[in-house]
């Protein structure tokens, strides 16, 4: 499977796009528990059309893939003028509960935002897969923060949980050679 990485094109652009998105997946899960306790309806279809995983996928996939999604959008919203609380509805549909507490925790220590450990937003990112096991899976983030001939790079792992796909640590890589 390819990396999954911003897509390239004008900055101005992306953050309306993916943060768009963000809002109408936090719309349409809002409504998720109205139809649940429905009493005997037949369970709601969506109606846009998910393409199934590939069989080699492996578990996490789905989990990696949120957060992909997750940075994609978090990162556009930091970046926007008024995105505070945007970035701040993402992290409460992404993030554990405990990790948001002890992402709050981090960030009054250090300064800094505690989900891209930098007190700027990156130019780009690159989520890959790492191992899977005990209920969790691994992504390593690499985050760009300038481009040319030689790009600067920081790298986070990232664990996510398998039953729920919420995030529920990111750490400093120790090998930031990749």
């Amino acid at each position: 499977m390819p990396p999954l990485r911003t897509a390239p094109g004008p900055r101005g652009r992306r953050p309306v796009g993916r943060t768009l998105l963000a809002a109408a997946l936090l719309a349409s899960l809002a409504a998720v528990p109205a139809v649940a306790a429905t009493p005997r309806q037949a369970p709601q279809t969506p109606r846009e059309t998910v393409a199934p995983a590939p069989a080699d996928a492996g578990p996490g996939s789905s989990a990696r893939q949120q957060v992909a999604h997750f940075y994609g959008a978090y990162i556009d919203a930091v970046s926007a003028e008024d995105g505070g609380r945007a970035a701040a509805d993402l992290r409460a549909f992404y993030l554990t509960p405990r990790f948001r507490s002890q992402l709050d925790a981090w960030e009054r220590r250090h300064d800094a935002d505690g989900v891209l450990r930098a007190q700027n937003a990156p130019l780009g990112f690159r989520v890959t897969p790492g191992d899977s096991g005990a209920g969790h899976t691994w992504s390593a983030v690499r985050l760009t923060w300038s481009g040319g001939k030689h790009p600067s790079y920081t790298y986070l792992t990232v664990r996510s949980d398998l039953r729920t796909g919420k995030i529920s640590d990111i750490s400093d890589r120790s090998d930031s050679t990749r």
